[in-house]
């Protein structure tokens, strides 16, 4: 009887491991696919050079080029981008993508006023 339920627990444990392997793969196949759609509309929207471009912007700034893909692909599906981009319509466009998330950097000094060591003439 022991054996039995030994048993029992077994196949109940290696089916539960069995479904969410198959749930993992099944994630991992969605976000393979949805990858390989992004890369076919990006081949059908840029031109070989600025394709180009855009890889070696990748290796440089992931997040950077996900951002430029993700604009690219916008202006596609909302019919902004009737022809393939060449490299310098690409560059034109990182030009400013560039300018409007610039960020500034400002320097403030704050001076110390009340307890300030500075203002004793010790000499």
């Amino acid at each position: 009887m022991a054996d039995a339920d030994l048993e029992a627990i077994r196949a109940r444990r290696m089916a539960e491991l069995q479904a969410q392997q198959g749930q993992g793969q099944d994630a991992g196949e969605a976000a393979r696919k949805q990858q390989e759609m992004k890369n076919t509309m990006l081949s059908q929207i840029l031109a070989q050079d600025a394709r180009a471009r855009l890889s070696s912007i990748a290796l440089v700034k992931p997040d950077k080029a996900s951002q430029i893909e993700a604009i690219l692909l916008r202006m596609a599906q909302t019919g902004q981008i009737t022809h393939k981009l060449s490299e310098q319509e690409l560059v034109g466009m990182l030009e400013k993508i560039n300018q409007s998330t610039q960020k500034k950097t400002t320097v403030k000094f704050e001076r110390r006023r009340l307890a300030d060591s500075d203002d004793d003439e010790d000499f």
